[in-house]
């Protein structure tokens, strides 16, 4: 066990105790893990009486915040490369903790003429037919989850083809919204964001092999900053252990001692 997380485990122990007065500290969050955080940052608010700033968006967008100086303590990425990329320059505690693998899903909603598969065979006879206006995906140029999308796409031999009808979101969860309102006939987004029932509701998805994209695979590491406190220190050990790594699992996510078994 490294020191650093030996230290927060008993930050942890020691947040049990009832809550003094304290900063909320701000943690910045990959914007798939909107659903499951919430319900983590829940749990750990009930057990310890701590609260937290949740802020979620595009990974690439807060790497790039943080190296502005933006006061986040905790960034919790879809890349582990950019939380790489923030230790390399000194703003970070270590080089963090593996937390989860992403998966991409084909999602339509209800009443789409795009019928969901696996092997994304109905996204080319929808294309073929001409029945596909508006696709969504997060942006490439800054998304993890974008970039798994296009990887996945061009995998598949349809990117040329969707091309001039992609709507891009800012974030995994705008495209989302995009996938499953109704604006689009359907997107490629995240796992984690379409088994929430409030999006589960609204459409159909089916996963797609992580093989697709292993070019751009969907490592995500988390890792304290420089400035974390102790309430931050407490909340990245409580994600690293049984409650928090059940709800990621039924959010979708692989967890890493799994990954490494396949």
């Amino acid at each position: 066990m490294s020191l650093l997380r030996g230290l927060c485990i008993l930050l942890l122990a020691l947040a049990w105790a009832p809550a003094q007065a304290a900063k909320i500290p701000p943690i910045a969050a990959a914007a798939d893990l909107k659903f499951a955080l919430e319900e983590i940052a829940l749990s750990f608010r009930h057990e310890t009486g701590h609260q937290l700033k949740l802020s979620f968006g595009s990974s690439g967008n807060f790497t790039h915040q943080i190296e502005q100086g933006a006061p986040f303590e905790l960034f919790l990425s879809a890349d582990e490369n950019f939380v790489f990329r923030l230790a390399d320059k000194g703003l970070t505690r270590d080089r963090g903790t593996l937390y989860g693998i992403g998966r991409l899903v084909l999602f339509a909603p209800h009443h789409s003429q795009l019928t969901v598969d696996s092997e994304l065979r109905g996204l080319k006879a929808a294309l073929e037919a001409g029945r596909i206006r508006r696709f969504a995906i997060a942006n490439p140029d800054h998304a993890p989850y974008g970039r798994a999308a296009r990887a996945a796409l061009e995998y598949a031999g349809l990117w040329s083809l969707l091309q001039p009808r992609l709507v891009l979101g800012e974030n995994a969860s705008q495209a989302t919204q995009f996938a499953a309102s109704g604006s689009s006939q359907g997107g490629i987004v995240p796992l984690s964001l379409s088994k929430a029932e409030a999006v589960a509701r609204l459409g159909s998805f089916a996963l797609i092999p992580a093989e697709w994209h292993s070019a751009e695979p969907l490592r995500q590491r988390m890792v304290l900053l420089k400035s974390g406190g102790d309430t931050a220190c407490a909340f990245y050990a409580y994600l690293q252990q049984p409650a928090a790594r059940e709800i990621f699992l039924r959010y979708g996510f692989l967890l890493p001692d799994e990954a490494a078994q396949r």
